[in-house]
């Protein structure tokens, strides 16, 4: 039996507050329309999973598929593109931030400004990807472990690539302080005190995958609930306080998704205590995008009362996740997706029908009514890693 640890969330109490504020509607809708404005921007596909959901005995799975976000094959370059957007309109002394046409254009002949951040894979790409695209630079640090392809995939972005023998998180104090020394741009997404405002843009700029769904009313994709991988946290919040703004009453579940051994926020639920724990030890899982123990305060301070549960697992669950969506059941679509984006169908898979987990099913109210949403938030960013969990088939082609 794959390893599902779960927890009810203890702090659940779903009333708005001030923090929902800067995820509405409209905010999305206008973060939506900076990124249509980018060279290439294309609405990444919505794929209803019917056969599957009849196998599951739910009433329907539909999954957002970001492999196909700009080529970059993960979500990520939304939040680089909006907040190295904001940050260089600051410097040209603009309120908000405008087209990317008025931005290049306003830029054009200014000394290039070098950002940094620290990564595990795809938000360094997407930091990398919209610098480049924007004339500017970007140095982009990877931890131990990080792959041959995860180090090109910088590269093919246009960043200046530096391999590290640091883990995650020790990575990412040691580049915050390493900014501050060389003059850089700090371009992380997390926060801590004093370091807020930007990883509040890069949570804003992943507003636009929602947007282009939700925006417009569509009864049959009233999710009643809706699966989110958490990392730092961060993307997970975004999507929660969006839905939150626009569901209201009837805002889906939430059930938030950890490796095992980067799992803080599951800890801390677990815990019953408030405050914010980190994920202590060794961290190992294949699930490089979410192997961070140290979570964002600003995620956990949203999540905190609107996650229905907390999850921890194992790496076999998305390795299942991987395989489940590759061959697809009936007539739905084959869909590639990587090692982070894979595990809601993956957990969705295994505990729809396993007697082990009904007691879990019942608590989040999983049942032949649900439709669930999901979130492949990659494609195959590590052909090697992904080739060996589906030995056949054709691979996307490098962007």
């Amino acid at each position: 039996m794959a390893s599902i640890q779960w927890q009810e969330n203890p702090f659940w109490n779903p009333t708005p507050t001030s923090r929902l504020t800067p995820f509405t509607a409209q905010t999305a809708e206008q973060i939506l329309t900076y990124h249509r404005s980018w060279p290439h921007y294309q609405k990444t596909p919505l794929w209803r999973l019917e056969g599957q959901a009849r196998a599951l005995g739910l009433r329907d799975i539909w999954i957002k598929d970001e492999s196909y976000r700009w080529g970059l094959r993960a979500f990520k370059g939304l939040g680089g593109t909006y907040a190295v957007g904001r940050c260089l309109a600051r410097q040209l002394g603009l309120e908000g931030i405008p087209p990317y046409a008025v931005l290049t254009n306003r830029l054009a002949g200014r000394p290039p400004v070098t950002f940094a951040t620290a990564t595990d894979g795809n938000h360094g790409v997407g930091v990398a990807w919209a610098a480049a695209k924007l004339g500017q630079q970007a140095h982009v640090f990877l931890p131990r472990g990080s792959t041959a392809a995860r180090l090109n995939a910088v590269t093919r972005a246009g960043g200046q690539v530096h391999a590290s023998d640091l883990g995650y998180d020790d990575l990412v104090e040691w580049v915050a302080l390493e900014s501050l020394r060389q003059g850089w741009t700090l371009v992380q997404d997390t926060a801590w005190d004093g370091y807020t405002e930007i990883p509040m843009w890069i949570m804003q700029g992943y507003l636009t995958l929602m947007a282009e769904e939700f925006l417009a009313p569509q009864a049959e994709l009233a999710p009643t609930h809706v699966f989110l991988q958490a990392g730092v946290g961060s993307f997970a919040a975004a999507i929660t306080a969006f839905l939150a703004n626009v569901f209201g009453p009837a805002m889906p579940r939430i059930i938030l998704m950890e490796p095992h051994s980067a799992a803080c926020f599951y800890r801390t639920a677990r815990s019953g205590e408030a405050t914010l724990q980190s994920a202590t030890g060794p961290i190992n899982t294949v699930m490089a995008g979410l192997a961070c123990g140290v979570g964002n305060p600003i995620a956990w301070d949203i999540l905190r009362p609107w996650v229905s549960a907390f999850v921890s697992l194992g790496d076999s669950v998305t390795e299942h996740g991987i395989r489940v969506l590759a061959q697809p059941c009936g007539s739905d679509p084959a869909i590639t997706s990587g090692e982070s984006g894979a595990v809601g169908m993956g957990m969705l898979s295994l505990i729809a029908q396993d007697p082990h987990y009904a007691q879990m099913r019942e608590a989040v109210g999983l049942d032949a009514g649900s439709r669930v949403f999901l979130i492949s938030t990659e494609g195959a960013t590590d052909s090697d890693i992904y080739r060996r969990r589906v030995p056949e088939g054709p691979l996307p082609p490098v962007p």
